[in-house]
C-alpha cells in the first residue's frame, strides 16, 4: 500500500514548513489531488492517522479537493473527461491524447492554530 509512504511523504513537507515557519503544528492542510494520481482516496484516509500521530500534523484536519481527470485528444483537440487512463476520445474515437489535469499530487496549504 503505497498510500502509507504518500502520507509520510507530506508529513515530511509539513514538518519542513512547521520549522521555517516556527510552529508546532499545524490547524489544517489542504492537498490537491488528482483522480489519476493513483492514490486510492479510501486507502490514504485509513493510513493518515497512524502516519500523522505524534507528528505536526496529528490535530490538523485534512482537505482533500478531488481534481477531475481532463485530456485533450491529439486527433481532433477536444477536451474531454476521463474516467480511467486508457479512456479514448468520446468524439472521434482516437485512444491519442494529452492529460491536462488529474495526476496532481500536491500540499496546497496549511494553516496554523
Amino acid at each position: 500500500m503505497h498510500e502509507m509512504s504518500i502520507a509520510l511523504s507530506i508529513v515530511k513537507i509539513a514538518e519542513t514548513e512547521a520549522k521555517k515557519a516556527k510552529v508546532d503544528s499545524f490547524a489544517a492542510i489542504e492537498m490537491e489531488i488528482g483522480t489519476l494520481a493513483g492514490i486510492e482516496f479510501d486507502a490514504l484516509d485509513f493510513v493518515w492517522e497512524a502516519a500523522v500521530r505524534e507528528t505536526v500534523l496529528e490535530k490538523a484536519v485534512k482537505r482533500i479537493k478531488k481534481i477531475p481527470a481532463k485530456a485533450r485528444c491529439g486527433d481532433c483537440e477536444k477536451i474531454y473527461s476521463l474516467q480511467f487512463i486508457h479512456d479514448n476520445c468520446p468524439d472521434c474515437g482516437s485512444f491519442l491524447k494529452t492529460i491536462i489535469q488529474g495526476k496532481e499530487l500536491r500540499v496546497k496549504s496549511m494553516e496554523t492554530f
